[in-house]
């Protein structure tokens, strides 16, 4: 009778432990979750924390809150001008509606990402088609000439990786309303060229620079020339009015001169010869001078080497 009673208690407390751990569930932080009964959703978007549920009634689907990733396969996409692309590219995205997302695909993220796939491609086509091959290299260029200059290149390749916003804006409001999802950034993470379409692209770009290259080269001949002319204008100038200047102040230094040389002849006329004699013979014979002289030595010009009065000297 006893051990009858013991086995119904623990019964008991074995249906009250797997009831209270069927009516009790836990939402984490980084999940969506919603309810169900018999297959029918009867409350959304649950908040995390604890939470319970009628045992056998309910049942409870969580789904990954975190922003997720797609890894879609490179495609191939034409330009305006018909030239073809090879586009690797990703997308952000996250669950923002876990009723809709759950009736969409059933709770699958790879049925989902199977739904996003398609429509991205589509975006992005039509995306690349509105550009010009030209532009698209351009952009890859730059970009490979900040990966350069910054000294962190990850490839040898350029590679280009940038938002694409009209893209992202048009598929995430498609995907609010079919999915419940939103699409948060569509990233091109590389763009190849094809080997038919690369030589010729290259073989253009260099073609362009060089006809830039030619450009600069004749403005700046052309500029240099101009600088040149004008330098010499003013060089010319300014060689003139130095001139100018230099004979005004040589002409007036000589009439001073000569004021200064009148003056002493009237004040003494002899001590004026011997001045100016002396100033000869420092001309001929300083060791500057190079001149050679060939002079009677009765000549005048040395009248001051025979006495203090230019006179012959008296014999002893």
């Amino acid at each position: 009778m006893l051990n009858n009673r013991a086995l119904v208690i623990i019964a008991v407390l074995a249906v009250a432990a797997w009831i209270a751990n069927s009516s009790m569930y836990i939402v984490n932080e980084t999940q969506r979750a919603i309810k169900l009964r018999f297959g029918e959703v009867v409350q959304a978007d649950i908040q995390p924390g604890l939470h319970f549920k009628w045992p056998l009634l309910n049942t409870v689907r969580t789904f990954d809150g975190r922003v997720m990733s797609l890894d879609a396969s490179a495609s191939r996409y034409l330009t305006k001008d018909k030239k073809a692309v090879i586009v690797d590219s990703y997308v952000k995205w996250k669950i923002i509606d876990p009723q809709s997302y759950y009736e969409a695909t059933s709770g699958d993220e790879q049925m989902a990402e199977r739904l996003i796939a398609p429509r991205v491609d589509e975006r992005l086509r039509n995306e690349f088609g509105k550009l010009e091959l030209s532009d698209i290299v351009a952009d890859r260029s730059v970009a490979a000439a900040q990966q350069k200059k910054e000294a962190k290149p990850e490839t040898e390749e350029a590679t280009k990786e940038e938002t694409m916003d009209k893209p992202t804006n048009d598929l995430d409001a498609a995907m609010r309303n079919e999915l419940g999802v939103a699409i948060l950034d569509i990233r091109v993470k590389r763009i190849d060229l094809p080997s038919e379409v690369s030589q010729a692209v290259y073989e253009r770009m260099r073609s362009e620079r060089h006809r830039e290259a030619q450009r600069y080269r004749a403005e700046g001949r052309q500029e240099a020339e101009e600088i040149k002319a004008k330098a010499d204008q003013q060089s010319k100038a300014l060689l003139a009015d130095a001139r100018e200047k230099s004979e005004t102040i040589r002409g007036q230094g000589d009439a001073q001169a000569a004021t200064i040389y009148a003056n002493a002849y009237t004040q003494n006329e002899d001590f004026f010869r011997f001045y100016r004699s002396l100033e000869s013979y420092r001309d001929s014979f300083g060791k500057q001078s190079n001149n050679m002289l060939v002079l009677s030595p009765d000549s005048k010009f040395f009248q001051y080497f025979n006495g203090a009065n230019g006179e012959q000297p008296s014999a002893p």
